[in-house]
């Protein structure tokens, strides 16, 4: 398939390596020129075991080219992922204006059928207001999807081509279909792709993050604790984790 990721940072990178590692046609799409240059040199700032490896194979390959132009980004793909940053505003809530500024860009530019698709940690609700934003813009059809990630810092690479499970969030068939092609070569071993609405998919995202923290505080309190009563907290993590349940 013909795929295009706007964002070339942490999870925009991994994506594309492993979508191009897969077979498909990727182009990476990022405003920052140097970065580009870069990248198509196959130089990454970004250190992840295997990533420049992927990168580098992908590129020499032809299966994986990087360019600053919209023009080319939306021209070439059937898929565009938004992997874009959303840093926390003073209030706490997420800063969408990358994402929203990329979805205008876009939808500017379609002449036919695309299908936009949210890696993005974003809040509840962006998937309205990404349809909103490009039929403003664009009067065609296209879907709107969430495909929250779950890479970990350390085995990206790993987790993206071996995932636990793939979300997707879709309203309608005709992307999930799409999506689900896409990523069947990645579940061979049998995880699942799980098919929900968008607003379900988002929150999946903050669910699972706002899970792991709490699992971490929970043994932070309980490490506490075993300092006043003199256990080991290593003993005691062990004996709760061979509970099937924890």
């Amino acid at each position: 398939m013909r795929i295009t990721i706007v964002g070339t940072g942490y999870v925009g990178l991994v994506a594309g390596a492993c979508f191009a590692e897969n077979g498909n046609e990727v182009v990476g799409l990022d405003i920052d020129a140097a970065k580009i240059a870069r990248l198509s040199k196959g130089e990454s700032a970004i250190f992840e075991p295997e990533l420049n490896d992927l990168c580098g194979h992908n590129l020499r390959a032809g299966r994986l080219t990087f360019t600053t132009s919209y023009d080319v980004g939306v021209r070439h793909a059937q898929i565009i992922f938004l992997c874009l940053p959303t840093p926390s505003n003073e209030d706490g809530s997420a800063d969408i204006r990358h994402v929203v500024s990329a979805t205008r860009e876009i939808a500017r530019r379609m002449d036919g059928y695309k299908i936009l698709v949210s890696k993005s940690t974003v809040p509840i609700g962006t998937f309205q207001r990404l349809t909103a934003e490009v039929k403003q813009l664009y009067s065609g059809d296209f879907s709107i999807a969430s495909n929250p990630e779950f890479l970990k810092e350390g085995s990206a690479v790993e987790d993206f081509l071996k995932p636990s499970r793939v979300i997707l969030g879709v309203s309608d068939n005709r992307a999930f279909d799409c999506l689900r092609e896409l990523y069947e070569p990645f579940v061979r071993t049998g995880a699942p792709i799980i098919r929900m609405d968008p607003a379900s998919a988002e929150l999946v995202k903050y669910a699972a993050n706002g899970f792991l923290s709490t699992k971490i505080s929970f043994m932070n309190e309980i490490a506490a604790l075993c300092e006043k009563i003199g256990a080991d907290v290593d003993l005691v993590r062990m004996g709760m984790g061979k509970d099937a349940r924890i």
